[in-house]
Parts: structure tokens; C-alpha cells; sequence
């Protein structure tokens, strides 16, 4: 009876060793509890040691966590709505306060912190305009809202905020319909403005072709006409030289390209008298003297 009751006894004396020691881990820190009352909040990774029974230890993840929020409807300060999907980095930087808090439930902390996120969010939204928000204002906004989160966070919850960083802001479904029936409206305006603006260069360039080439074609019907003239004064000459050299000569070769025209089909008929001077050269093939 007295070996079962030192075996006992030894179980005992292990147990109580065991719940006596605790490890702290790398990139986590503790917190040691005594009936409930916070008694130590700054052991570092490692091998440490406590009463047993009497004090318990509360385990803190210290790397930077992530909190990842679904996407909330924000108002302008013109009144437009957006949509804008965010995310905060965060991690505990006072121990006894993350606990006295959110009783060091990681859960619990997001959704304590989500909307101190989302106020000040909503906070700068609400001060801007939507031009401002999509030339470039995210930066700001999110610096601000770091700042104030950050501060309120760490005095509330013991947390520190690290980043708050926007992933997209959208319009919503029924703006953007809107947004995108008045992009089509002022392209489909750019393209007719483009088009009417062609149609116009090209009705220019049509009618200043016409007028050249009606003063080409006026040009090169002078220029032909002269021409044409000079040829036939200078025709006209030689046949006056011609006719001075030869006068009877000159008479019946005329003679003959008149009978070759007049007879060149072989369907022509003439009806004349027999003395006739266009007939002289049949009745008479020897030119008087």
C-alpha cells in the first residue's frame, strides 16, 4: 500500500514539474496569468518557469497578421457610391491589453478591428471626390487611415496597425452601366465628330481635284487648239506655196482627193451635170494649156 501511494506521490511530483516549466516559441510571446490577474507580460521565446496549478500561460502569435475584409460600399463627397476592397496588416504589440480585449482570440481581434478599418475609410472617402479617388488619392487615404487606426487600435486593443493597403475601388453595378452607356455615348460622338470631319477634308480635296483638273483639261485644250491652229496656218501656207508653183497641178491633185473621198466606200452616188467642174478631169484628163 505504501509503494502504490509513493508511486503516487512521484506521478505527482512529475506532473507538477512538468506544468511548472513552458516554452515560448520563435516569433510568439507569452502571458502569465495568476486566478486570472495578469502577472508578467514580457517573456521572450525560450525555456520558463511558473507555479503550477496556481498560474496559467497565454500564447501570442507576434508575427504581422493579415486581415482581409469583405469589399464595403463607401459614399463620395459628391454622393457617388463605390465599392472598395481593402486589406490591413496587424500584429499585437501589448500583450495585456490584446488580452484584457479580445482575451488573445485572433478571431475575435479582426472583427474587433474591421470596423475601426472601415470608419476611417469611410471617414476619407467622405471627404473626396470620385476624380480625386481615381487619379490617385489611394496612397493619402490609405497613410491616413494607418495613422488613425493605428493609434486607436493600440490604445482599444493592443494592436498595431502595420498597413492598410486598398486592392480595387469599383464602381457598383448600376453606376457602372451608367458610366459605361456615357462612354459609348461621348465615343460613338468623338467617331461621328472624326468621320463628319473626314467626310468634310475628303469633299475638299474632291472639289479642289475637279477644279484641276478642269484647269488641266481648259490648258491642254488651249494648248491643242493653238496648236492646231499653228498646223493649220502652217498647212495652209504650204499649200499657197504650192499651189504658186503649180496652179493646175495643185488643182487636179485636190481633184483627185476629192474623187478618192467622194468614192471611197464604193457606195456613193452622185447626181450631176455633165459639164459639171467637179467632173472636168473625167471628160477632160489633159489640163489645158
Amino acid at each position: 500500500m505504501m509503494r502504490i501511494g509513493s508511486v503516487i506521490v512521484a506521478l505527482v511530483i512529475v506532473l507538477l514539474g512538468l506544468n511548472s516549466m513552458f516554452v515560448v516559441s520563435e516569433g510568439h510571446s507569452a502571458l502569465l496569468l495568476q486566478f486570472g490577474r495578469i502577472v508578467r507580460t514580457d517573456y521572450q521565446p525560450g525555456l520558463h518557469f511558473k507555479l503550477p496549478v496556481m498560474q496559467q500561460v497565454m500564447h501570442f502569435d507576434k508575427r504581422i497578421l493579415s486581415l482581409d475584409a469583405p469589399p464595403e460600399r463607401y459614399f463620395t463627397s459628391e454622393k457617388k457610391s463605390v465599392n472598395v476592397d481593402f486589406y490591413v496588416k496587424w500584429r499585437v504589440a501589448d500583450n495585456a491589453a490584446y488580452y484584457r480585449a479580445t482575451g488573445g482570440d485572433q478571431l475575435q481581434a479582426a472583427q474587433r478591428l474591421t470596423p475601426i478599418v472601415k470608419d476611417a475609410l469611410r471617414f476619407e472617402f467622405n471627404a473626396r471626390t470620385l476624380p480625386d479617388l481615381i487619379s490617385g488619392g489611394r496612397k493619402d487615404i490609405t497613410e491616413r487611415v494607418r495613422a488613425q487606426t493605428d493609434a486607436s487600435a493600440r490604445k482599444n486593443l493592443g494592436i498595431a496597425v502595420v498597413d492598410v493597403r486598398i486592392k480595387r475601388i469599383d464602381l457598383p453595378n448600376e453606376v457602372s452601366e451608367s458610366v459605361y452607356k456615357r462612354m459609348r455615348a461621348e465615343r460613338l460622338q468623338l467617331a461621328n465628330e472624326l468621320r463628319f470631319t473626314g467626310q468634310e477634308a475628303a469633299e475638299k480635296i474632291q472639289a479642289d481635284a475637279d477644279r484641276q483638273g478642269q484647269v488641266l483639261r481648259a490648258d491642254a485644250q488651249r494648248d491643242a487648239a493653238k496648236v492646231k491652229g499653228e498646223g493649220d496656218a502652217e498647212a495652209a501656207a504650204i499649200y499657197a506655196q504650192a499651189y504658186t508653183q503649180d496652179p493646175e497641178f495643185f488643182t487636179f491633185y485636190r481633184s483627185l482627193a476629192a474623187y478618192r473621198t467622194s468614192f471611197e466606200d464604193g457606195k456613193g452616188v452622185l447626181i450631176m451635170k455633165p459639164d459639171d467642174e467637179f467632173l472636168r478631169y473625167f471628160g477632160q484628163p489633159a489640163p489645158k494649156r
